[in-house]
């Protein structure tokens, strides 16, 4: 078994096991006496495809979740280039580890990351959340790196002017991104993609909530969309939103935009074909 392939103290790695109770505050793999000459091995363990095809109930079957948290406490830049070889997994694998933490190592490792996830973004070739996922890993650099924020609001500005080219729903979340690093800047160039018809709605909104959410008008002037009803129908939409009245009283808002923009992208994969052939690492 790949246990026997990594030397200490990257071997240790492999014995903390499941992920789930550090998702939020991830442990200080520098004190497990991890260093820079260890980056090579944890590479190499963060790719391990013999450990992505692992029992899902073994110990070692988590340990490529600890190598990539460890390269970016690390601000591993030999890193960025391998990572974003595990991206596709998102869409492939419905692997929502992959989606969810690789941006943030990417906003530890810092600007160095920036012309790969560039070209990562740019390229046609790669599926829709990968590309996502690369888009959200401008706005981890941007918010933990703010001498960065500039050059990471260009490059999603850019990737968001082929708005006519992009998948509506690529287009919705760099809206959502531009508006993590409040790019007011950026504001003539999401204005024409949705007038265009090229932002899917649920995602991050229309025009007039993102100009609230970014500062930029107080009020609506029209009657809020709804959106359950693009995703669901009319119908049941109005029967979950009576629903939700009778349980709930006035309706809330279900979070931040992060978080709204998360739940959109899991609804939206749910609807793709459950991919074959390995076990999904999933989140919840």
């Amino acid at each position: 078994m790949t246990t026997t392939n990594y030397s200490p103290p990257v071997d240790k790695l492999l014995a903390i096991g499941d992920a789930h109770d550090s998702m939020a505050d991830w442990p200080d793999y520098i004190a497990l006496g991890l260093g820079p000459e260890h980056i090579p091995d944890l590479i190499r363990l963060a790719l391990d495809e013999e450990l992505d095809v692992a029992d899902s109930e073994s110990l070692e079957f988590w340990a490529p979740i600890h190598a990539w948290r460890t390269l970016g406490q690390l601000r591993a830049e030999a890193a960025v280039e391998p990572l974003t070889g595990l991206l596709h997994r998102v869409d492939d694998d419905d692997d929502d580890w992959v989606g969810e933490e690789l941006p943030e190592v990417y906003g530890m490792i810092g600007p160095a990351a920036i012309p790969a996830l560039i070209a990562y973004l740019a390229d046609t070739s790669h599926p829709l959340y990968a590309r996502v996922a690369a888009a959200h890993s401008f706005a981890e650099i941007g918010v933990n790196h703010p001498d960065s924020r500039a050059e990471c609001v260009a490059a999603l500005t850019a990737q968001l002017e082929r708005f006519a080219e992009n998948d509506p729903t690529l287009n919705a979340f760099l809206v959502g991104y531009l508006m993590d690093l409040r790019a007011v800047e950026s504001a003539p160039v999401m204005e024409r993609a949705f007038a265009a018809g090229r932002v899917e709605l649920p995602v991050a909104g229309d025009w007039e909530d993102v100009q609230i959410g970014m500062g930029l008008r107080q009020i609506r002037t029209t009657p809020k969309p709804n959106y359950a009803a693009s995703l669901v129908g009319p119908e049941l939409a109005a029967q979950f939103a009576a629903l939700s009245q009778r349980l709930q009283g006035e309706a809330r808002p279900s979070g931040t935009a992060s978080a709204q923009r998360r739940k959109a992208k899991k609804r939206d994969k749910r609807r793709q074909p459950e991919p074959r052939g390995k076990k999904n690492r999933k989140r919840n």
